[in-house]
């Protein structure tokens, strides 16, 4: 008796649902404010909830992929950061024919036309719903590494006078928009800052496209370039489960080898992407290899393919060529192909090669199904 109730009240919910005054109203109701409000972050607070419930058990630190380069780090000792955490966009129209004077790509390739960069990632994180966090963190000052609504969802919304780091012009951009002078730390390769259970070193920076980045335009020509340890840095990480390298936007350097002698490296992230004709932006696939093996690391995980339309490369190249040499060269590290917005515990997951994100489904079975009959399952 109480089942049949049940399925006239679910019948009449349904039939009121399909009714065209509902619609009606819905439709009237509707704007583009409210579709972008209602959809956007694409994951809502899903992945700040996550991260905030996320215990993490000692002698391990968890960390998020939050797209481009963008990690969130979490330790036992409830110390949270942010690197290089972007929520911005790419193109988004046609009108505008070409690049700014005096940008990096035009002034690489000596291009004028826009580069078709559109985002492909989706938003996994909102910003102004994070509730804490412990330092934010910027390997350089490039769009797609720095983000001025993070920026003030921090300055707006947590009451700590939380360290905003990073170099010279990081720090510059940072104040430009507003960030008070003495929220801001300036690093350079060398320095050393300890927060709770983490110690950030910042080491030297391999990002030859930053060299090649001006303040509008200016004549570089003929001019040796002596400002990197200003414009960018890569970090290491130390944690009580592990030390992360943080290779911002390098290109490979032999010089990762130098920082493999001098620190103990269990994680590196490394930017992959296939760069269009005339371009040389990110690492291949035989340059992410060859840094790990620099680095001494014992996992490689390539990032920031992902989120632009025209560098997005194949991981299955990554996984090929470690295949054909790891045995040969006796790789002592294995690559990590993630996922946007997923989990990595290091030590406890140092074995995977691949990430999936939860299937759900995990209760199924636990409540009686309802379907016709047993046999249509």
């Amino acid at each position: 008796m109480i089942w049949s109730q049940y399925i006239k009240t679910l019948k009449k919910e349904i039939e009121s649902i399909h009714d065209k005054e509902y619609y009606m109203s819905r439709v009237d109701e509707i704007t583009r404010e409210s579709w972008v409000l209602e959809t956007f972050p694409e994951w809502g607070t899903w992945l700040n909830e996550e991260i905030e419930q996320e215990i993490v058990k000692e002698n391990t630190v968890a960390m998020w992929w939050l797209g481009c380069v963008g990690l969130w780090v979490k330790t036992p000792q409830d110390c949270n950061i942010s690197i290089d955490f972007w929520c911005g966009k790419g193109k988004r129209t046609k009108k505008v024919k070409n690049m700014v004077a005096g940008h990096q790509m035009a002034n690489m390739c000596g291009c004028r036309e826009l580069q078709p960069n559109l985002r492909a990632s989706v938003f996994v994180m909102d910003p102004f719903a994070v509730r804490k966090v412990d330092a934010v963190l910027a390997t350089h000052y490039h769009q797609d590494h720095m983000d001025p609504n993070f920026a003030s969802a921090v300055l707006n919304n947590i009451e700590e006078k939380i360290p905003f780091i990073g170099p010279k012009k990081s720090v510059e951009t940072w104040i430009k928009w507003g960030v008070p002078a003495d929220r801001c730390i300036t690093v350079k390769p060398g320095d050393s800052i300890k927060i709770k259970d983490i110690e950030i070193i910042a080491v030297d920076s391999f990002d030859r496209t930053c060299l090649v980045t001006t303040d509008g335009y200016q004549d570089i020509r003929n001019t040796c370039p002596n400002d990197m340890d200003d414009k960018a840095v890569n970090y290491i990480v130390k944690t009580p489960g592990g030390n992360i390298y943080h290779s911002g936007d390098s290109h490979y350097s032999i010089y990762f080898a130098k920082h493999g002698k001098d620190y103990d490296i269990d994680v590196a992230l490394g930017s992959y992407g296939e760069n269009p004709v005339g371009i040389a932006d990110k690492m291949t696939s035989v340059d992410i290899l060859r840094m790990a093996e620099a680095l001494r690391t014992k996992v490689v995980i390539p990032v920031h393919y992902d989120v632009w339309t025209n560098f997005m490369a194949d991981l299955n190249e990554i996984k090929v060529l470690w295949e054909m040499k790891k045995d040969r060269l006796a790789y002592q590290f294995h690559p990590f192909f993630w996922e946007v917005g997923g989990k990595y515990v290091y030590p406890t997951d140092k074995d995977k090669l691949y990430y999936h994100h939860d299937r759900g489904f995990h209760d199924c079975f636990e409540y009686e199904p309802n379907t016709p009959f047993r046999s249509i399952l």
